[in-house]
């Protein structure tokens, strides 16, 4: 690797000294850190405990004391930094909140009656307090609940529809199981919740009851909360149903959500109509032990023990469901630390700080790691080393809701962060464990490898010797040739704007592994946390030293964060991937559309790679000064202004939330989707496929245009 010719001086200084704590790394583009910017334990603790203190919905009393702790933790780390600064930048969603929910199996009359229901068993619908958890009895702890649920009363029969996807109602109905008029009970997984919803109501169910199986994360899986770590009967999954077009404020799409802000009507949104409850293992017991009807097929039955059966034309739910919807206040809390070289340039850390509960895991597991490295850099600049970019440092309101603070804060400045916005880092219920992962746009991705090199490894925490051991690239997933296996960027959380929307390069950085999961329960406090995932707080070291790593190495001006080279081998291994597609859909052997496109498209890249590589070894050998616009605008290339179809606010055609999963990523999506939707010698789907594939045939062009600039020995 060649050395830059651009560096500051006082960061290349603070670089060397870091390195002796931080192990082993690629000389000397990722030298850049001190000792002030080693992660410490004693004070991650003192966040958790800081943030975990009370249930903090969004909305709520709790979720504003939450906003003011959080601005306070900021400005302290901050004082007397110079170009350091703290604002509360509050913003005004429609939230949903609940009012009282109730569900009861009616079971039929003994044989020979009228076949009116004789017995009533109401379910449980709150977590008991653990003695040993005192958390667990925090008087402001919710009923279970499903933000955006309808509200109402229906007494139905009762179909189980496994994860409630698309695929389960399609099988359902290969079966001859009919689901309407009836409440649809699905396991949580395979899909985000809200999908459940949308397919379920689509089909014709009446309302939906989610359980959490505990063949996914229960007693099959291992010892359960309090023994273990594992969700035991009562634990019980809250979370948003909200599926839109878009994320963010369904109310105020595109615009802020300022107090006074023009709304769309709640009349005009497709919000859930029927009442959606979420309950416990043992409380789907008690539902799935009477269902006496046509067996489930062998790979939906789960752990509840007996047989799961698709329907029981006896047994009958009443489900009751009441939640108001209102506008409400919540905010973002962001500190920032100007840049000493090119401080319109910015690199932004996110967490998001509202959660169903304490949300010891979720979010603050990352939420800590985020105000942590914050407090790094800030020391840092106290010490005379300030960054040659702006950074910025994030805590996202209302998330769970339907990624609302990040979304405002984008949409407020689009414009402006798709042309200064180097990267986003989203560290959303980050330190959960010693295993580091992480997903992370294709531009970036030799970028995050230098960096994760210089950051120590798990062996390193755990030891409390950070200069010894393996670095985090050698603990970090590989290929099976041996290189860093980066996920993919699709839905579920605060990078959904930066990337999906505005294509600003992200990175979601984690760290897994635990033997457990309070995910959205009453059961997420720091006693669960500590006893999981460790109350040395190695994990949230190890997440907070590789984010050290990547923001001082995204934050130098000098170094390029922008790879032509791993977008290209990104679109070759999509191309491939949607090649396979076409012929599982029998669409290989058309012509131009799926064979010769594709064949087009591969042999495009391939030359194009050649010319890539010459042009990134020119940038680091002699650079130019219009070699960063240059690279700039590679991001507005893979930008569509029509945006997806049916989802125009997606506008990246490298990838977007899958649209019937939301968690999952579809990647080039437009070609994507218009090949499943594809039906053989269609002509409609002939011109879709067509119209889709000429978006990312003009996106090749400008970016083998722009690789010829970069290569023009002539400028």
């Amino acid at each position: 690797m060649t050395t830059r010719t651009k560096t500051t001086a006082a960061t290349m200084a603070a670089a060397l000294t870091l390195l002796a704590a931080m192990g082993p790394t690629e000389p000397p583009r990722t030298e850049r850190a001190a000792p002030a910017l080693r992660p410490d334990s004693a004070r991650l603790a003192g966040y958790h405990g800081l943030l975990a203190r009370e249930p903090h919905v969004a909305g709520t009393d709790g979720d504003a004391r939450t906003i003011e702790r959080l601005r306070a933790a900021f400005a302290e780390m901050g004082e007397g930094v110079k170009g350091w600064s703290v604002e509360v930048e509050e913003f005004f969603p429609l939230l949903a909140h609940p009012v009282r929910a109730s569900l009861e199996v009616l079971e039929p009359a003994e044989a020979g009656g009228d076949g009116t229901a004789s017995r009533v068993l109401s379910l449980p619908l709150r977590e008991p307090p653990i003695a040993t958890d005192p958390d667990t009895a925090h008087p402001a702890l919710d009923i279970a609940w499903n933000a955006w649920s309808g509200s109402g009363t229906v007494e139905a029969g009762v179909v189980y529809v496994h994860f409630g996807r698309r695929e389960d109602f399609e099988r359902l109905a290969a079966l001859g199981i009919d689901p309407r008029g009836k409440i649809a009970l699905a396991r949580y997984g395979g899909n985000f919740r809200g999908y459940k919803a949308k397919f379920a109501e689509a089909a014709g169910c009446v309302g939906l009851v989610m359980f959490t199986d505990p063949a996914d994360s229960g007693s099959v899986r291992g010892r359960v909360w309090p023994d273990g770590g594992w969700a035991n009967d009562d634990h019980v999954q809250r979370g948003s149903v909200l599926v839109q077009p878009a994320v963010g404020d369904p109310t105020t799409p595109g615009r802020a959500s300022t107090r006074d802000a023009e709304r769309v009507p709640l009349e005009a949104l497709s919000l859930p109509t029927i009442p959606v409850q979420p309950i416990g293992s043992g409380a789907a017991r008690e539902i799935v032990s009477r269902m006496k009807g046509t067996r489930a097929p062998d790979e939906w039955q789960g752990g509840l023990g007996g047989t799961y059966a698709l329907e029981d034309a006896g047994l009958r739910l009443r489900l009751s469901v009441e939640q108001t919807r209102e506008v409400r206040r919540t905010a973002n809390v962001i500190a920032r630390l100007e840049g000493a070289a090119v401080p319109e340039e910015v690199v932004i850390v996110g967490s998001h700080h509202d959660a169903w509960s304490m949300g010891a895991a979720d979010p603050l597991a990352g939420t800590i790691c985020m105000l942590e490295c914050a407090r790094n850099f800030a020391e840092l600049a106290r010490a005379g080393v300030r960054p040659d970019r702006t950074l910025v440092f994030a805590a996202w309101g209302a998330e769970e809701y339907g990624i609302f603070g990040s979304t405002e804060f984008v949409e407020k400045g689009a414009e402006r962060l798709a042309e200064r916005a180097v990267a986003y880092i989203n560290l959303d219920m980050s330190a959960m464990g010693l295993k580091p992962g992480g997903a992370v746009s294709p531009t970036l991705r030799p970028s995050v490898a230098r960096a994760l090199a210089a950051a120590p490894g798990p062996d390193a925490w755990v030891a409390r010797t950070p200069a010894d051991g393996e670095s985090a690239l050698a603990a970090w997933p590989k290929t099976a040739d041996g290189r860093p296996q980066f996920g993919n960027l699709g839905g579920g959380s605060d990078h959904v704007a930066f990337w999906c929307h505005a294509g600003i390069p992200s990175i979601a950085l984690s760290a897994g592994g635990s033997e457990g999961v309070s995910y959205h329960s009453n059961h997420d406090t720091l006693a669960w946390y500590h006893a999981t995932v460790g109350a040395d707080y190695a994990s949230a070291q190890l997440v907070t030293g590789m984010t050290n790593a990547i923001v001082a190495e995204l934050a130098d001006s000098g170094a390029m964060h922008i790879s032509p080279v791993a977008l290209i081998d990104d679109g070759l291994a999509h191309a491939a991937e949607l090649r396979k597609l076409a012929k599982e859909r029998g669409l290989g052997e058309t012509g131009e559309l799926a064979d010769t496109l594709i064949d087009t498209m591969e042999w495009t890249f391939r030359r194009m790679r050649i010319f890539a590589v010459r042009a990134e070894k020119r940038i680091a050998e002699s650079p130019r000064a219009s070699d960063s616009a240059d690279l700039w605008s590679l991001r507005r290339i893979w930008l569509s202004e029509s945006g997806l179809a049916g989802r125009p606010w997606y506008r990246n055609l490298i990838a977007a939330p899958d649209r019937d999963t939301g968690y999952a990523t579809s990647t080039w999506p437009l070609l994507r989707e218009a090949i499943l939707d594809a039906k053989p010698d269609d002509p409609a789907s002939r011109e879709a496929i067509l119209i889709a594939a000429d978006a990312y045939l003009e996106a090749q062009s400008a970016t083998y245009g722009l690789i010829a600039r970069l290569i023009d020995e002539d400028q």
